[in-house]
C-alpha cells in the first residue's frame, strides 16, 4: 500500500491531465494537472506526518520542488517549468549519487542495498556511478521530449516512460547483483 501511497501525486497529475483533455480542456489540461499534483504532493505530507509523525526526505524534497515549479507553471501560465522540474530533480539525483562516492564510509547504493548483498567496493561504485549516470541521462532524454514532442506525449513519457526505464534499470541492476548474492542473502 505504501508502494502505491508513494505514487499517488503521479497517478492523481495523470488522471487530471487526462480528465481534463476527455472534457474538452485541451488548452488548461496542463494547468489542471499541475495543480492537482500540487495539492496531491501536499497531501501525501501531511497524511505522511499524521500518520507516522515523520516525513520522508524524499517527499519534502518533492513537495518542495513541486510547490515552487508548479507554482511558477499556473502563475506564469507556462508549462515549462512544469516540465523542467522532472529535469532538475533526476540531475539533482544524480548529483547526490556522485557526491556519495566521496562522502562517508559507503555510497548512496551501498547503504541501500548491502543488507540484502554483499559485494566488493568496487562495484557498489559501480552501481552508484551508474545510477547517477541512469539519473543524468533521464534528465536530458527528459528535455529533448518535452522540447520536440507534443505535450500529451511528454506527459505518457513523464508517467510511463520514466517509469518503465527505471524498472528496466532495476532488472538489469538485479542481474549484475546476482552474482554477488549468496544463497544465506537470498534467503533473507
Amino acid at each position: 500500500m505504501k508502494f502505491l501511497f508513494d505514487f499517488f501525486p503521479l497517478i492523481a497529475f495523470y488522471a487530471a491531465y487526462q480528465i481534463s483533455k476527455a472534457y474538452g480542456e485541451n488548452d488548461n489540461a496542463i494547468f489542471i494537472a499541475t495543480g492537482v499534483i500540487i495539492l496531491a504532493t501536499i497531501i501525501q505530507v501531511v497524511y505522511n506526518w499524521f500518520k507516522h509523525r515523520k516525513v520522508v526526505k524524499m517527499h519534502i524534497i518533492t513537495v518542495v520542488l513541486v510547490t515552487f515549479f508548479g507554482g511558477l507553471t499556473l502563475i506564469l501560465h507556462d508549462p515549462v517549468f512544469i516540465k523542467w522540474k522532472v529535469s532538475i530533480v533526476n540531475w539533482l539525483f544524480g548529483a547526490v549519487f556522485i557526491g556519495s562516492q566521496f562522502i562517508g564510509e559507503k555510497n548512496i547504493t551501498e547503504r541501500m542495498m548491502s543488507a540484502a548483498v554483499t559485494a566488493p567496493s568496487r562495484v557498489w561504485a559501480k552501481l552508484n556511478f551508474s545510477w547517477a549516470l541512469f539519473f543524468i541521462g533521464v534528465g536530458f532524454l527528459n528535455v529533448y521530449i518535452f522540447k520536440n514532442y507534443s505535450e500529451e506525449l511528454w506527459v505518457d513519457f513523464k508517467v510511463y516512460g520514466l517509469l518503465g526505464l527505471t524498472f528496466i534499470f532495476i532488472v538489469f541492476q538485479g542481474i549484475y547483483l546476482a552474482r554477488y548474492m549468496s544463497d544465506e542473502n537470498t534467503t533473507e
